[in-house]
């Protein structure tokens, strides 16, 4: 039986999710030195936090496949305070013109104890966070949602893939993933201890 890898990663700020670049961005490569994993799934350049990498192929498309409806959980700070208005059209799927975002959940939350970003954020007024919890992971989604109800993202932070969190990783670490959360994402190989 082939022996898979399962790993979760807190991505930094300014790290593709990928191995390599042609452009010269710090990429996956600069902190993850195992051969053969692949992200599954991605972040943009300046979102951080939560990404899981794996050699097994039916686990990434199992984690990337739309018809999955695996939740990712992620923190947003946005400028400005939201009405309870603008939290019911983020909850209801908002119209962004190339499609319809499905329904998810928003909450706003106090500003949680997490790790400091790499690059300062500059915001023109009161800040809030948000959590929000969603079924699909269509390019730039969050940021693109919160700016369309008048609440641009300034930092967005993944905290979750289904039953994997994020938990206690700082920028650039990485651990295997346990038992309980291979078993909960459906993983029937045979994993690398």
């Amino acid at each position: 039986m082939t022996a898979y890898r399962y790993l979760a990663f807190c991505k930094p700020y300014g790290v593709l999710s990928a191995f390599t670049d042609e452009e010269g961005h710090n990429t996956l490569k600069e902190y993850i030195d195992i051969p053969g994993v692949y992200a599954a799934g991605r972040l943009d350049l300046d979102s951080e936090g939560l990404l899981l990498l794996t050699d097994d192929g039916g686990l990434i498309h199992r984690l990337t496949d739309p018809l999955h409806h695996l939740p990712k959980t992620y923190l947003a700070q946005v400028e400005g305070v939201p009405t309870p208005q603008a939290i019911h059209k983020l909850t209801q799927g908002i119209d962004l013109g190339d499609f319809k975002t499905r329904r998810c959940d928003v909450l706003q939350v106090d500003a949680p104890q997490i790790f400091e970003r790499a690059r300062a954020i500059t915001p023109h007024g009161p800040t809030t966070w948000l959590r929000i919890s969603l079924t699909e992971g269509k390019k730039h989604q969050v940021k693109r949602m919160t700016a369309a109800v008048g609440l641009p993202t300034l930092r967005l932070i993944r905290i979750a893939i289904g039953p994997v969190a994020l938990g206690t990783l700082n920028p650039g670490e990485w651990r295997s993933l346990t038992k309980d959360e291979m078993t909960a994402l459906g993983v029937r190989g045979n994993p690398v201890v």
